[in-house]
């Protein structure tokens, strides 16, 4: 994920894993104390990066356990004199200072724990209670939380649960991101075999001469953790491949070296059979890396947003107040929030079930219900920084102490005495009381988002009580049409016959609410052209003819606040206020 001249955050989430397994390794190898300290300073740096590590640093550990039993099985050794055999005694303290540097507790406190250890252990009278020590070590990582953040991750990541469903209080339903990331999307063996060796003949070998790597140097079997992870891809994603290419590329290295060994031993002249041996390497390896280099060569990633895009943010950032909030959905959130330089409610590394809930509501209900969802999103989101702020010094059982809600949608419920987030979601269609205005807000919408549609409606197209999904919408979108004298085919079946008044979708005639057209003039000025053709209607239709595109979707899509807005730029005069209107990308502001 991480290739010449595109960097993706993950760059050191293979790094340190892999100075890991170096580390470890050369402890168990040379049983010297300065890796002792290389593990739990790595573990200690890759924590502090990658929160997510948990899991894979207790793979290594659980190996290590593993080879702790092989050592006591094969020496035979009487519980009560372990200590006097320096691989048990030394693997053991590997096992404890790997333990207290992965301990579920501030990194400072970590630290501590680190260097008091290796403090102790100068000093041999101490090895005789290695044992005691390791176990109230493992105790003690227990009591800090021990296996909750990686069944936690487990979940997220490897189980991809569609629903996730908060513990405490309402016990909110909510619908988990992983299952719209495309990193975590289920991919064919093929894109598994293409993404960890380039192709997968070379796959193959790879993994051949891994196996060889494994059974003439057991001491690799320490990085089954790593390509265990790895062949989760096969059902998690890609986003689990790079954790098997390192150790994949050691295999096919050693199968290479053991190839162009073996056959340059054929000659029997010395000189050619050392010339053959150094070409055999360079024509071997040179074949392993072409297949990859072509990939990076022809791998064209798009910025995050485009020039006119930028433009408008940068123009925002001259309007807004930093403490103003600019609400999208999180693929956004971060470019948002560097251009504009205000608030934002979701991004990359914060996008929940929980989160995208308001965002996706506002973006797929009614101007008058989003606008109200829009205001509460924001002061509570503001309310809960404060009371986090307020919470810092306390605990729990002080009377100044705050408690809050898991979710901002669960604490407006609470709050407004309702004992189900439905009836509160209701209570949007009401003149219900708006939490007092601390800030500006801003609506985003750019033209990109529009394929996103369906997915940003799953997110709160549910039963938060009950976790039950609403039924889908009719949302079909399209820039390859065929216009004939009858109808304009609109390519997958889907036909539209405007003099009919109908859509043919799926084998069925669904009629035709309104027809829209949309066009810009020479101005840059937007009209808008509709025509009511059944009000009876399941469907709308709207040609965006300066896109070259055309909609086709249901009511609640078409009245939706992102459509209205953005493209038909029908927008409620009470409720929001256009500040930047391009045929790329539109800014409103909240009036309310």
């Amino acid at each position: 994920r991480t290739m010449v001249g595109y960097y993706d955050t993950d760059m050191l989430n293979i790094v340190f894993p892999m100075l890991l397994l170096w580390s470890i390794i050369w402890a168990i190898d040379t049983k010297k104390n300065i890796y002792l300290i290389f593990t739990a300073l790595d573990v200690l740096a890759y924590r502090w990066w990658y929160p997510q590590s948990y899991a894979l640093e207790f793979a290594f550990w659980g190996m290590l356990v593993l080879y702790l039993l092989y050592l006591l099985y094969q020496n035979k050794t009487p519980l009560g004199k372990y200590y006097e055999n320096s691989d048990i005694a030394y693997t053991i303290q590997l096992l404890s200072i790997m333990m207290l540097a992965m301990i579920d507790l501030d990194m400072l406190f970590r630290i501590i724990l680190v260097l008091g250890y290796l403090m102790l252990f100068t000093q041999k009278r101490w090895y005789k209670y290695l044992h005691i020590i390791f176990l109230m070590v493992v105790v003690l990582f227990l009591a800090t939380g021990g296996f909750d953040p990686i069944w936690g991750k487990l979940k997220a990541y490897v189980f991809t649960e569609h629903i996730s469903i908060n513990s405490e209080g309402l016990k909110l339903n909510f619908f988990t991101v992983m299952q719209t990331v495309r990193e975590a999307s289920q991919i064919t063996f093929v894109t598994f075999a293409n993404r960890i060796s380039g192709h997968t003949i070379i796959f193959l070998l790879s993994f051949v001469g891994y196996l060889v790597l494994l059974y003439r140097h057991k001491i690799m079997l320490l990085s089954l953790p790593m390509v265990g992870l790895g062949f989760l891809a096969l059902s998690g994603g890609l986003r689990f491949t790079i954790y098997a290419v390192p150790i994949f590329a050691l295999g096919m290295g050693y199968f290479i070296y053991e190839a162009s060994k073996f056959l340059s031993k054929q000659f029997k002249n010395k000189i050619a059979s050392k010339v053959s041996y150094y070409v055999l390497l360079a024509l071997f390896t040179s074949g392993v890396l072409y297949p990859n280099i072509k990939h990076v060569i022809a791998y064209k990633v798009p910025t995050a947003l485009q020039n006119t895009e930028v433009r408008v943010l940068d123009k925002l950032k001259t309007i807004a107040n930093r403490e103003d909030y600019v609400v999208s959905w999180w693929d956004y959130g971060y470019p948002l929030r560097y251009y504009s330089d205000i608030k934002t409610l979701s991004d990359g590394g914060k996008h929940s079930g929980s989160v995208n809930f308001p965002s996706s509501y506002t973006l797929t209900n009614s101007q008058e219900t989003a606008s109200k969802m829009l205001r509460f999103d924001v002061e509570y989101t503001e309310k809960r920084f404060a009371v986090n702020e307020n919470n810092k010094e306390l605990n729990q059982n002080d009377t100044n102490y705050i408690k809050w809600a898991s979710s901002n949608i669960e604490q407006m419920t609470v709050e407004y005495e309702y004992d189900d987030t439905n009836d509160f979601l209701i209570a949007l269609e009401t003149n219900i009381k708006l939490p007092a205005k601390s800030r500006d807000i801003y609506l985003f919408l750019p033209n990109r988002m529009m394929p996103l549609v369906p997915t940003i409606e799953l997110f709160s197209n549910l039963n938060l009580m009950d976790g039950t999904k609403g039924r889908q919408s009719h949302f079909y979108r399209t820039t390859k049409f065929k216009k004939t004298k009858n109808m304009i085919d609109l390519q997958n079946g889907i036909k539209f016959y405007k003099q009919d008044g109908y859509v043919e979708m799926g084998g069925r005639k669904l009629k035709v609410n309104n027809f829209v057209e949309t066009q810009y003039d020479s101005k840059g000025k937007l009209k808008t052209k509709i025509q009511s053709i059944n009000t009876e209607g399941q469907v709308n239709v709207i040609y965006m003819k300066n896109y070259h595109t055309f909609l086709v979707l249901n009511d609640k899509l078409f009245n939706s606040t992102y459509i209205q807005l953005f493209v038909l730029e029908n927008y409620n005069q009470k409720l929001f206020e256009p500040i930047i209107l391009t045929p790329r990308s539109k800014v409103y502001k909240l009036k309310i």
